[in-house]
């Protein structure tokens, strides 16, 4: 059974956020979007709903952290080139580096903030190391 995932994030500027992840490459969805959530797809089965902190703060029952990293967000891209592409793509669009690249060969990747201090892990692995 295919399934899909809807990552949620908390975002204090929902403009901002669109902007920030179609400039990625995920698409907004405008039958899903108003003026407290955006919904933007990358795959058939990967979305991000950028959420208004005051439309998020009602979802959940033990309040936003303000603080720290709750989560960190991985995805998975086809090369190495396409990883730095992306990362450069988050940079330029309002991100933040959140550490420097990974490289151990057989897997590449660098980490980045969004505009809301999300962080994102953007990888590449070697199908021989599976």
């Amino acid at each position: 059974m295919s399934r899909k995932i809807f990552v949620n994030v908390c975002s204090q500027d929902l403009r901002r956020s669109i902007d920030f992840y179609a400039a990625l490459g995920f698409t907004l969805v405008e039958e899903f979007t108003n003026e407290q959530a955006a919904c933007l797809v990358l795959t058939d089965s990967i979305y991000v709903m950028a959420v208004t902190e005051g439309f998020f703060g009602e979802t959940v029952t033990n309040g936003i952290s303000t603080t720290g990293t709750q989560v960190v967000l991985a995805l998975e891209l086809d090369s190495r080139e396409e990883v730095d592409e992306v990362a450069d793509r988050a940079l330029a669009a309002g991100g933040e580096k959140a550490k420097d690249p990974m490289d151990e060969g057989f897997m590449y990747g660098r980490s980045v903030l969004d505009p809301d201090g999300h962080h994102w892990e953007l990888m590449w692995m070697s199908t021989d190391a599976t």
